[in-house]
């Protein structure tokens, strides 16, 4: 009986071989199992360790491999690996190994954002008389923010992921899509750069000196309030941080639109609170251009708005995100 048994397996396993060398695409695993019960899976060892394996997996695309499809369209999926990485915006891979790097690359980041930004700014503002309507200006100043951003996304965001904005950073760490321990170190280096692009505007337009950072920092304009003023950047902040979120860690975005997705958002933004904050949506692009001037009107509202709407909407493109999962 033993030997029947076993004459029947071998002439099993004969077969599939033939069936695999006949026709290549039998080498799929799920196949090779089904045709061969005998089959060993190498990379899993036991019958019973393959099938602890799917119950993990789900029968679904792995994490890593997901991870990879990621860096692959440009994007991050926000999940950790086995290693301590955490994958961040737009590819990125943050560790301990490289956050030094990653921090650099951040404050690079915001000096190219705040100088561009803040000197087109006060340039419009010293040119008024002769650079056309006060829409003119606006529309100079928001994109050149918004060119900036997508310069700087393109530039470093495989790096860093290219936040350029504490709010950024936090709103990613409320939904454990970055690493809280690295987000002092982020946002100390993004206040670094805006100090340094503030600094810069002031020496490019030297005669001016301190006024000049100070036209380049953001207020309320006159007669707007500081709970409208914070209405309005929360509201703002959420649709830069939302499309930030939706093409920098999403697999389903399309790939390649991030840096210009992300710029135009910005640019919007800024045209829209422009006439009624200045437009800031970024707690660096008004702290480093106010320490410099040694301004502080309505601080708060600049430090605490963006930070309340980009966590807003991670927490909701979270929650979207995942009913979008459950019923995809």
């Amino acid at each position: 009986m033993d030997y029947e048994r076993s004459r029947r397996e071998e002439e099993a396993r004969r077969e599939a071989e033939e069936r695999r060398r006949l026709n290549p695409r039998i080498n799929d695993e799920t196949t090779r199992r089904r045709e061969d019960p005998s089959f060993d899976d190498e990379r899993y060892g036991t019958r019973e360790g393959r099938s602890g394996r799917r119950s993990q997996t789900g029968g679904g695309l792995s994490r890593a491999a997901g991870r990879v499809a990621g860096r692959v369209l440009g994007r991050g999926s926000g999940q950790g690996s086995s290693r301590g990485q955490s994958q961040g915006l737009y590819g990125s891979q943050i560790d301990s190994s490289n956050i030094i790097g990653s921090a650099v690359a951040e404050l690079v980041g915001t000096f190219i954002l705040i100088f561009t930004g803040c000197a087109v700014a006060v340039a419009a503002l010293l040119q008024v008389s002769t650079a056309g309507p006060l829409f003119y200006d606006s529309l100079a100043v928001a994109l050149a923010f918004g060119l900036a951003l997508t310069i700087v996304v393109a530039a470093i965001g495989h790096v860093s992921g290219a936040h350029v904005n504490p709010a950024v950073t936090l709103g990613l760490a409320a939904t454990n899509k970055f690493p809280w321990q690295y987000v002092p170190i982020y946002v100390g280096a993004q206040l670094a750069g805006a100090i340094l692009g503030a600094i810069a505007v002031w020496i490019t337009y030297g005669e001016a000196g301190r006024e000049i950072a100070s036209v380049a920092a953001t207020f309320p304009v006159d007669g707007v309030g500081d709970i409208r003023a914070f209405l309005v950047e929360v509201l703002v902040t959420f649709i830069l941080v939302f499309v930030v979120i939706s093409v920098a860690t999403d697999d389903r975005a399309p790939a390649g639109v991030a840096p210009l997705a992300v710029g135009f958002a910005l640019a919007c933004g800024v045209l829209i609170a422009g006439p009624v904050t200045g437009g800031s949506l970024n707690p660096a692009r008004t702290l480093g251009p106010m320490i410099v001037a040694g301004r502080f009107d309505a601080v708060w509202v600049y430090i605490l708005a963006p930070i309340v709407g980009a966590v807003l909407a991670a927490l909701v493109y979270d929650r979207f995100a995942s009913q979008s999962d459950a019923t995809g």
